[in-house]
């Protein structure tokens, strides 16, 4: 699958997750999930303020900032907090915690859903007296392009 067909199964998925929780898909929403799933390795927010700009001149940070809150909030996007930036959720659904391997070498992020992993976690969390506290987990892993270089 290309990835402005795999981009455009992704928007509709969204389109229609918001219209069942009736939830309002603006412009400015799918816009900026676009842009993150055009940008695999993720973009800051300021980064998306400028591309939004160039094609919105007046948009203004509190913009780009809403459009995150909403996409995060409603796990169709997460913040990677490693680096700092945004990067468009590739999973249809969010019944586990995720995993994001971020390549400390280019800074491509990969979401991973793996139950048994992720239930080993908390078993091991759980057995030194912890709980999961965020249901992202990032983990530094290089790549397979940074690993073949």
């Amino acid at each position: 699958m290309s990835p402005n067909t795999s981009s455009a199964a992704a928007l509709k998925r969204a389109h229609a997750a918001c219209a069942a929780r009736g939830l309002a898909f603006t412009p400015i929403r799918q816009r900026v999930l676009q842009l993150l799933l055009e940008h695999e390795k993720g973009l800051k927010a300021y980064d998306l303020l400028a591309l939004i700009k160039a094609e919105q001149p007046g948009a203004t940070p509190p913009t780009v900032y809403r459009a995150l809150d909403f996409l995060t909030e409603h796990h169709l996007a997460h913040k990677i907090e490693r680096n700092a930036t945004f990067v468009a959720c590739t999973q249809a659904g969010h019944a586990t915690p995720s995993l994001f391997l971020v390549c400390p070498q280019c800074g491509a992020v990969t979401e991973l859903q793996d139950k048994s992993v992720m239930q080993a976690l908390c078993r091991s969390l759980a057995a030194a007296g912890h709980r999961l506290d965020d249901p992202e987990v990032e983990i530094a892993a290089i790549c397979p392009d940074c690993r073949a270089s």
